[in-house]
């Protein structure tokens, strides 16, 4: 077989078998297939999608195709969290440390800004110090001192999934359900975990668009789950707008920190004790989702999570005291331009996929490969769906440091509002909860 073969296969919309796909994974990792004939494979896979028998070759193949964790050293149930990709996305920062205070060990292997959508790792290294490339015996040794640990992938881990992440992003097929799927689930598994939670977005702002792609997404991970006997359970959520008010790296730092601290966004809450609570649950700290909850809020209430939050950053060599004194610790940009509202109404609708281009836009995410992230700059989103605005009140700020740029921006976030006289409700955060045991 050849790769010329395999992609022929599939652009004519055929099955591959396990064999042509473990060729193809194998030649990625070794070198022998170019950049160009992967991206073509890609492509066909995007036009023609995968079977369940396909995307399970292929999420094997990648899991294999480097070292997998072993954590049967650390006592109890292991669970990770992971989400799709949004905007505003902080939920890791404030689920994490809140669920591995409650009891349950937490290995998180996360990963960097994906398209629009912003990564944990960015949004962690704006912390003065913070490191998230650990070794594996860093990544054990701090799990089984604080139950909690977050760094990249490792240098062996899924190998294959590191090149197919890169070209997704560059090559427009991020927003595929077997590519996503295989991505997700490999890395997942080769973490060595026992149980995951996933946060699959759906709206104009996430890869899945459509609430029943989503849902499609969700039950094909639960499924790879399932067959490689990993307990998943995964919530629909909204993403029709940004989450909480900062998008950006450092501002999305502190708001995660005010949620620790009992304050900030309600979403932002709401959704952190929801997947915590399913985390719980399968973790076996609790039996029902509603005593899962209440263990959370008493975890929240007592201020354990932001203690947990503070040994997370400090363990890995971060300045502490970003718990107490985040507007001192964490960098900040040097323009704040206001962006005004040039009517009255209600907020009928925002465009989040262009938020987050212009978090990109303004260097909080990666237009390339080769792209620096600036940690300093982003947004702060003042209205919401459903919110009455008035003429001159403040839509959002953006946070820039080059004044030119961020006044393209404003022009860009007034864009994405519509604004009209009808009053409407915000759209619901959670919309279905899936899990192989329902």
């Amino acid at each position: 077989m050849t790769p010329y073969e395999i992609i022929r296969k599939k652009r004519e919309g055929k099955q591959l078998s396990s064999e042509e796909i473990e060729f193809f994974v194998k030649g990625f990792i070794e070198g022998n297939i170019p950049d160009y004939q992967i991206s073509a494979l890609l492509m066909a896979i995007f036009f023609n999608g995968m079977t369940f028998e396909e995307i399970m070759a292929l999420t094997s193949a990648m899991t294999r195709s480097g070292e997998v964790l072993d954590l049967s050293s650390i006592a109890g149930i292991k669970v990770d969290k992971h989400s799709t990709g949004g905007v505003g996305d902080k939920l890791s920062l404030t689920v994490a440390p809140l669920v591995a205070a409650a009891g349950v060990s937490v290995p998180m292997v996360s990963g960097r800004g994906l398209g629009h959508t912003g990564g944990t790792l960015d949004k962690l290294e704006s912390i003065p110090g913070l490191k998230t490339q650990l070794s594996i015996l860093e990544f054990i040794t701090n799990l089984k001192r604080i139950g909690l640990s977050i760094m990249g992938a490792f240098e062996k881990m899924a190998l294959a999934d590191k090149k197919l992440y890169s070209l997704r992003d560059v090559t427009a097929t991020v927003d595929s359900i077997p590519l996503i799927a295989s991505s997700i689930m490999s890395k997942k598994m080769a973490e060595g975990i026992d149980a995951l939670v996933l946060d699959v977005k759906t709206g104009n702002g996430a890869f899945m668009r459509e609430e029943t792609q989503a849902e499609k997404l969700a039950q094909t991970m639960i499924e790879i789950g399932k067959r490689m006997k990993k307990k998943v359970a995964a919530l629909i959520t909204d993403m029709n707008q940004p989450l909480g008010k900062a998008v950006g790296n450092a501002v999305e730092v502190k708001e995660a920190i005010q949620v620790l601290k009992g304050e900030g966004p309600e979403d932002i809450k709401e959704l952190t004790l929801a997947l915590g609570a399913e985390m719980l649950i399968l973790g076996k700290k609790a039996k029902d989702f509603k005593k899962a909850r209440r263990i959370l809020q008493k975890v929240l209430d007592s201020r354990q999570g932001l203690k947990k939050f503070r040994e997370l950053v400090e363990i890995q060599n971060g300045d502490g005291r970003v718990v107490e004194i985040p507007e001192k610790v964490l960098p900040e940009a040097k323009v704040k331009l206001k962006v005004e509202s040039r009517k009255s109404g209600f907020v009928q609708k925002i465009d989040c996929l262009e938020i987050g281009l212009s978090a990109v836009a303004l260097g909080a995410g990666r237009e390339n490969l080769e792209s620096k992230l600036d940690p300093t700059v982003g947004l702060l989103i003042e209205k919401k769906i459903g919110d009455e605005v008035r003429k001159g009140e403040i839509l959002a700020v953006v946070l820039a440091n080059e004044k030119h740029m961020g006044e393209e921006v404003v022009q860009r976030i007034l864009a994405a509002y519509t604004i009209g006289r009808e009053k409407v409700s915000p759209p619901s955060l959670i919309k279905k909860i899936v899990s192989s045991e329902k």
